[in-house]
């Protein structure tokens, strides 16, 4: 399996050398602890990686390998960092922020997405959110090669950094009063937040946003999930873009 890397030592040294991106690590409940263990957890925090600790059931799949009751799983392409992307020129640009999206399918579906509508760049948080899989990378249809992922450790830092770089931020929220395309999304550079069906956008994320839109429904029956609704707002930003240009 090409996304994961098994046993103490060779997860250790993943963690010491840093040269992989590391999305999880799980630890069954059965092993004993030991210094290994205890320096792969360590060197886990320092790096802010999460690890889990999960029952033995967790590692059937991967009853071949001599896995020791460690895993660490692996993403699949690079992720960029928020400031070397701010540092580039940037016009009438567009971000995605994800903000507690748990399905891989989803992910892989909105990377396509955004690549499409010529979306710059899509931020992900470390934790609380699906990470880049093998399963985001085959939904994505290749996507995920044409698009920096951009990962950061707290969104609220990462908004605020945007805000403070002059971009503009749209969140959705299902009881805004705004429309999605009553915003005039030409002239600025905009990130649009989206959050989890069960939740919605963060309240802290809500409160920095400089706009507040929804999707307008004629039933009382919100079904769309969060790559429809992307989808639905990100090409109103480009036919309002195609629209400048004419």
């Amino acid at each position: 399996m090409d996304n994961i890397i098994f046993g103490k030592n060779a997860v250790m040294e993943a963690l010491v050398a840093g040269e992989r991106e590391i999305n999880k690590i799980l630890i069954s409940k059965n092993i004993h602890s030991d210094n290994k263990l205890n320096k792969i957890k360590e060197l886990a925090k320092a790096n802010g990686i999460v690890f889990q600790f999960v029952a033995k059931e967790k590692f059937l799949p991967y009853a071949e390998f001599n896995h020791q009751g460690i895993i660490a799983q692996i993403s699949p392409v690079k992720y960029a960092d928020l400031d070397e992307f701010l540092d580039k020129p940037h016009k009438n640009a567009s971000l995605v922020i994800l903000d507690g999206v748990e399905d891989s399918h989803n992910l892989g579906a909105i990377i396509r997405t955004c690549v499409c509508a010529g979306v710059e760049g899509i931020i992900i948080p470390s934790r609380r959110n699906v990470q880049v899989n093998a399963t985001v990378e085959k939904t994505s249809a290749g996507a995920i090669n044409h698009i920096p992922i951009i990962k950061v450790n707290s969104l609220v830092n990462a908004v605020q950094t945007l805000k403070n770089s002059d971009w503009w931020v749209v969140a959705t929220d299902a009881s805004a009063k705004d429309n999605y395309y009553d915003i005039n999304y030409n002239d600025m550079n905009f990130a649009v937040i989206m959050g989890a069906e069960h939740a919605g956008v963060s309240k802290s994320l809500l409160k920095l946003a400089d706009f507040t839109v929804k999707i307008p429904m004629l039933k009382d029956f919100n079904s769309l999930n969060v790559s429809n609704a992307l989808s639905a707002i990100i090409f109103e930003t480009v036919r309002q873009k195609l629209s400048q240009q004419k």
